[in-house]
C-alpha cells in the first residue's frame, strides 16, 4: 500500500514537471517565431549545435544538430555513434502555426471617431471566440540598426494592447439566430480613439520619407510603442510580420487540475512533446552509442494553410535535411534513397477528443477521449498516411512501454482534415504514420487537452526515438 501510494506520487511529481515545463514553452511561444526561437533556446542549452543552411556541412556521429528555415521552421537532429550513410531516418513532425489574425500591410483604418488595425484571417479559425478578448500583439520586426536590417523576435506581449476588444453589437436576437461573423467588417479590432491620439499625439524629432510612407500605413503609435520595445526609433522600422494574440496565460485547470486551457495547443502540445522527448533521447553520450540511424524532429510553419511555402511540409526543407545529412557522410548520391526507405515519421498532430454535447459527431467505434493517449489516426482516402505497417509499428512501442493508444476514423458523412503526415509520405516518399493527441475546441482562440495526454505522448515520442532501430529490423514487408 505504501509502495503503490509512494509511486503514485512520484508518477504526480513527473507529471507536474512536464506540464510546468509545457506551460512555459506555451506562454514563451505566442506565434510561430516565438515558437522557434524558444525550442532554438532548448536546444542551444543542452549542446545541439546549430547550423545554417547557407554553408556546408561538417557532421559527425554522435553529435547534435539544428538548424531554421525563415526563423518559423526548426529541424533537430542527433546523429546515432553507430550511423553510416544509407541509413534511416527516424522522424517526429509537427507545426509551429496556428491559426490566428494577422495584422495586413496597411493596417491603419480609421472611422467612426476609433483607430483600429486591420487584419487578415490566417488558418480556419473559429472566429467567433475571439471576440471580447483582451489581445496584444506580437511577431517579428525588420529595422535598421548601424546602417543594417536585422531581425529581431519580439517578446510574448510587447505592445501593451492589452484592452482592446472585439465588440460585438447589441444584437437582441443573436442568442435565438445565432451570430455570423464576416471576417472582413467584424474582425477589426479597436486600437484607441481619434480624440485621444490627437491629445496624445507622436511627434517625430527627424522625420523622413521612410517614417512617411511607413506611418501611411499603420497608425503612428502602433509604430511608436513597437520601436520602444526593440529599442529604435519608429523610423527605424522597416517592416514587420504581426499577429493578434490573447493576453491570458495558459493554465492548469478544471477541479481535478486534469485540464490544460490554452491558445495554440494545436500544434504546439505536439511540438513541445516531440522536442523534449528528442532532446532527452540524447541527452548523454551513451543514448547515441548504440543507435544506426539519426533521431529528428521537424517542426514546419504553414500547415494551417496547406503547408505550400518556402518553410511548410509541402516544401523541399526535409529532403534537403535527410540528403545533406547523408551525403555528409558518403558522396554517393544514390544512398538517399536508400536512406528513405529504412526511414520513418510521425506526424504528429492534435486530434478531436469526444464532446459529450456532441457525440454525434464521432462514429461509434472510433471516439478518442482525453487521458487516453495518443490517437492513431486513419483514413482510407489517405487525408491520414497511416497503414496497418506503420500503425503496427506505433502500437509496439507503446505495448512495451504500458503505454494508452486510441484510434480514430472520421465519420463517412462528415469530412476529413488532413496533416502534414500525406504531404510528406508523398513529397518524400517516407514511411509515415498520422497520431496526435485528444483535445477540445480545436482552432478556438482557448483550447483545451489534458494534463496525463501531454505526459503520454512525450513518453511515445521518446520511446519511439529509442526502440525504432531495433524494432525495424524485424518488420519485413517488401520482400
Amino acid at each position: 500500500m505504501a509502495m503503490a501510494k509512494a509511486k503514485a506520487e512520484a508518477n504526480g511529481e513527473e507529471v507536474n514537471s512536464i506540464v510546468s515545463d509545457f506551460l512555459h514553452f506555451l506562454n514563451a511561444s505566442p506565434t510561430a517565431f516565438h515558437a522557434v526561437d524558444e525550442a532554438k533556446r532548448r536546444l542551444q542549452t543542452v549542446g545541439y549545435q546549430q547550423i545554417s543552411e547557407r554553408e556546408d556541412w561538417e557532421l559527425e556521429a554522435g553529435k547534435r544538430y539544428f538548424f531554421t528555415r525563415n526563423h518559423s521552421t526548426i529541424i533537430a537532429f542527433a546523429v546515432g555513434k553507430k550511423y553510416v550513410a544509407g541509413n534511416g531516418f527516424h522522424v517526429v513532425g509537427a507545426h509551429t502555426d496556428s491559426p490566428c489574425l494577422k495584422l495586413k500591410p496597411v493596417s491603419k483604418v480609421t472611422k467612426g471617431g476609433y483607430l483600429e488595425v486591420g487584419v487578415q484571417t490566417y488558418g480556419g479559425g473559429l472566429w467567433h471566440t475571439w471576440f471580447d478578448r483582451d489581445l496584444t500583439v506580437a511577431g517579428r520586426v525588420l529595422y535598421l540598426d548601424k546602417s543594417l536590417c536585422c531581425l529581431v523576435i519580439l517578446p510574448p506581449y510587447p505592445l501593451g494592447l492589452r484592452k482592446y476588444k472585439f465588440l460585438c453589437f447589441n444584437n437582441r436576437n443573436v442568442n435565438s439566430d445565432g451570430f455570423k461573423v464576416n471576417t472582413q467588417s467584424h474582425l477589426v479590432p479597436i486600437l484607441a480613439t481619434s480624440l485621444k491620439e490627437e491629445l496624445n499625439k507622436v511627434v517625430t524629432d527627424s522625420p523622413n520619407e521612410r517614417t512617411d510612407t511607413y506611418s501611411s500605413k499603420h497608425h503612428s503609435h502602433l509604430l511608436q510603442m513597437i520601436a520602444s520595445q526593440i529599442g529604435c526609433r519608429p523610423d527605424d522600422i522597416c517592416d514587420f510580420e504581426l499577429q493578434a494574440c490573447d493576453t491570458q496565460p495558459s493554465i492548469v485547470a478544471g477541479i481535478k487540475k486534469e485540464f490544460i486551457f490554452s491558445g495554440r495547443l494545436d500544434n504546439l502540445c505536439m511540438s513541445f512533446c516531440s522536442l523534449k522527448a528528442l532532446i532527452d533521447s540524447t541527452s548523454s553520450e551513451s543514448d547515441l552509442e548504440d543507435e544506426i540511424g539519426v533521431r529528428m524532429v521537424a517542426l514546419f510553419d504553414h500547415e494551417e494553410v496547406g503547408s505550400d511555402s518556402a518553410q511548410g511540409a509541402g516544401s523541399p526543407a526535409m529532403l534537403d535535411a535527410l540528403s545533406r545529412i547523408t551525403n555528409s557522410f558518403c558522396s554517393n548520391s544514390k544512398l538517399i534513397e536508400k536512406a528513405i526507405q529504412r526511414s520513418f515519421l510521425v506526424s504528429a498532430d492534435m486530434a478531436h477528443a469526444l464532446h459529450p454535447n456532441y457525440m454525434d459527431k464521432h462514429e461509434d467505434n472510433h471516439q478518442p477521449k482525453l487521458h487516453g493517449g495518443l490517437v492513431i489516426k486513419h483514413n482510407a482516402n489517405q487525408r491520414y498516411a497511416t497503414n496497418a505497417v506503420t500503425s503496427f509499428v506505433f502500437r509496439e512501442v507503446a505495448s512495451k512501454h504500458n503505454l494508452p493508444v486510441q484510434d480514430f476514423v472520421v465519420r463517412n458523412d462528415m469530412a476529413c482534415g488532413s496533416t502534414i503526415g500525406p504531404i510528406l509520405a508523398s513529397g518524400v516518399g517516407i514511411r509515415t504514420v498520422d497520431v496526435g493527441a485528444p483535445q477540445l475546441s480545436m482552432h478556438s482562440i482557448r483550447e483545451m487537452c489534458a494534463v496525463d495526454d501531454v505526459k503520454h505522448s512525450y513518453e511515445h515520442f521518446k520511446a519511439f526515438f529509442q526502440e525504432f532501430s531495433e524494432l525495424d529490423a524485424k518488420i519485413k514487408v517488401d520482400m
